[in-house]
């Protein structure tokens, strides 16, 4: 009975390959769910408040000076002491280390603690500043790298399995959270079916007729074993990223913008069973400021063939070679959803003569060769990390190129002064214009919870989430 009860208390789920457990290095949403799990964030986002909202994490909400450059954050944990998170806020900033995650202090001129609190002053006042700190990478270490979160790891068998035991039992909530790397869509949808999995994070496009009937229902054998259907819009934009340091599509607008009218989104939406939404901009639509107009570049195949001309390359060939132009794509696994859908972006760019070459890494691989800048374009997606258009738009500041969020290594400075005054109806015109991206789709998330599972709620920030999970039984 007893080794009954320790596997009926483990929720298991699938996961993405995790990268690091550093904080500070963190940079894909499978790195911050584990480290959600390990450490207290400075503050904490309420997993089930719509509209979200900021709560006390580590610390208590701020107390903000008149001139908004001054915040004191009270220490609330009592496993980490004031000077612990300003530490752990240095780190990403420290060159030695060099995070991914530094731009979240670019606008920060000093971090001290003082009197049992942390103290930070702004060179500006900034509105979203309480919002960073409730990001992953806002993480507080102790001084030997540990954290003061509700779990700890137990064992990580990389590629394969990690496991992570809570601190303090609670015969309500789960004991243990299993993440395991699951590759295949299929094996996820088998295991989830035979009850191996408590959540199916994401319905597969291959799977949805046998989830989801043509009325909009959960099909009855699902509904009769008591699993739930969770759908909302999500945080999550979906992009094609230019190199704006390649010589082919850097200096060369007409032909990114002639590849954005070749992007059929009606055949895209198609393909993903219309779980998707039209992207206009970078910024999400239930995000305030969110352009709701198309794009100038949207898809237009009449267009997009008269831009390739005025880029230079008529009907897809080069006048200087005689031959057709050739382009990269890098993508960051090779599943089967990235295959045929890698295969349908190739067939789009065929129609106007552009040969499109799919290139497939590990995501490792694929992330140190688009922050150094080695790829032409690539497959990637951002999100958000607190409800606001500049958390989007900031992807495109010059001060955030690579290991930074701007990964296309964009540089326009009327962008940067649009940005800097807030004026992010600007920023998303001017992006459209020069198209740096292709905006492919914003994502809605498709999940499915078996009854054993209480409290789930589905959200954009996820990030220890978990140990609100409360245990039903079986």
């Amino acid at each position: 009975m007893m080794a009954w009860l320790i596997v009926a208390a483990v929720f298991t789920r699938s996961l993405e390959r995790v990268t690091t457990l550093d904080p500070a290095l963190a940079q894909s949403v499978y790195d911050c769910r584990a480290t959600g799990l390990l450490y207290e964030r400075i503050l904490d986002i309420d997993y089930s408040a719509r509209p979200y909202r900021l709560v006390p994490g580590a610390c208590e909400l701020p107390e903000t000076g008149a001139d908004g450059l001054d915040y004191v954050f009270r220490m609330r944990s009592r496993e980490v002491t004031a000077e612990d998170a300003a530490r752990s806020l240095e780190r990403l900033r420290d060159p030695d280390i060099v995070s991914p995650n530094g731009w979240i202090l670019k606008n920060v001129d000093t971090i001290r603690a003082e009197n049992g609190a942390l103290h930070i002053h702004l060179k500006k006042p900034q509105r979203v500043f309480p919002w960073l700190m409730a990001m992953p990478c806002s993480s507080v270490l102790k001084p030997d790298g540990s954290g003061t979160g509700p779990y700890r790891l137990e064992s990580w068998w990389k590629n394969h399995e990690m496991v992570f035991k809570r601190k303090c039992p609670d015969p309500a909530r789960f004991d243990t959270v299993r993440y395991l790397v699951v590759d295949d869509a299929s094996t996820q949808w088998l295991m989830f079916l035979r009850g191996e999995l408590d959540l199916l994070g994401e319905v597969s496009r291959d799977n949805w007729d046998a989830v989801v009937n043509p009325d909009g229902t959960l099909d009855p054998r699902l509904v009769r074993d008591g699993v739930t259907l969770h759908s909302m819009p999500t945080l999550e934009t979906m992009y094609i990223g230019f190199n704006m340091k390649d010589p082919v599509l850097g200096p060369n607008k007409k032909l990114r913008q002639a590849l954005n009218c070749a992007f059929d989104f009606p055949e895209w939406a198609r393909f993903y069973q219309n779980r998707v939404e039209p992207a206009y901009s970078p910024v999400p639509p239930q995000v305030e400021g969110a352009l709701s107009d198309p794009s100038p570049y949207a898809f237009d195949l009449e267009k997009a063939r008269r831009l390739m001309a005025e880029a230079g390359y008529p009907g897809g060939i080069d006048p200087q070679t005689g031959r057709r132009l050739v382009l990269s794509l890098a993508i960051g696994r090779a599943s089967q959803d990235s295959r045929e859908s890698g295969e349908l972006l190739a067939a789009f760019f065929e129609r106007i003569g552009v040969k499109l070459e799919l290139k497939f890494y590990t995501w490792d691989a694929f992330l140190k060769a688009v922050n150094e800048g080695r790829v032409q374009m690539y497959r990637m997606g951002w999100v958000g990390d607190y409800p606001d258009a500049e958390n989007f738009l900031q992807l495109f500041h010059s001060r955030n190129v690579s290991p930074g969020p701007n990964h296309s290594a964009y540089e326009n400075p009327a962008f940067d002064a649009a940005f800097d005054a807030e004026d992010f109806r600007r920023c998303q015109e001017i992006l459209r214009e020069d198209c740096p991206w292709i905006f492919t789709h914003f994502s809605k998330a498709n999940s499915l919870l078996r009854p054993r599972v209480r409290n789930y709620v589905p959200s954009d920030f996820p990030y220890g989430q978990e140990q609100y999970y409360g245990y039903g039984g079986d």
